[in-house]
């Protein structure tokens, strides 16, 4: 392994076979080596009662005090409803050229939906989010390339229409 990696610090419960796939998209795109890692964190202080969601802004501050120095880069990986004062909901965010992000499976799963349990379409669905706030701390921003992974997304429909990869416009702009 190279002295450089991405580190993936799973807060929850994510099945092992899962954050193996994540960690391997993970790597194909980059091209660095990736860590998992176990997180712990008392997630009441991020809740927000009103809204009976997880504030993404106190969230992604936290996860830069809990980077790792030896690290690229940073992902925190969660199970809950995220959310910036701005928008409804978000499912993940990323310091534009920073060093850290997070990145939420819970509004990925079809059944919230009320469509069918796809375990197929929630891994490729949190492989795109995760590949997108990366490609954030690298400094990509949105892109308006159809099927690139950092293109901005609203809803799961808009994840589903693009690929888990990087356009080559955004690969060449990698910092």
């Amino acid at each position: 392994m190279d002295q450089q990696h991405i580190t993936l610090i799973s807060f929850g419960y994510f099945e092992k076979d899962f954050l193996d796939k994540v960690t391997e998209a993970v790597r194909h795109e980059f091209k660095f080596s990736v860590r998992i890692k176990e997180g712990y964190l008392d997630l009441s202080e991020f809740y927000d009662p009103g809204r009976r969601q997880y504030n993404g802004n106190t969230l992604l501050k936290e996860m830069d005090t809990l980077a790792l120095a030896d690290s690229v880069k940073t992902l925190g990986l969660f199970n809950v409803d995220l959310f910036i004062p701005i928008l409804t909901f978000i499912f993940g965010q990323a310091a534009l050229g920073g060093n850290t992000g997070i990145a939420s499976l819970y509004r990925l799963n079809n059944e919230r939906y009320g469509m069918p349990a796809n375990k197929n379409i929630l891994l490729e669905r949190f492989k795109k989010e995760v590949i997108h706030e990366l490609g954030h701390t690298f400094g990509l921003t949105h892109c308006h390339t159809p099927n690139c992974v950092m293109r901005s997304s609203t809803y799961v429909e808009d994840i589903d229409l693009k690929e888990v990869h990087l356009c080559q416009g955004c690969r060449d702009s990698i910092v």
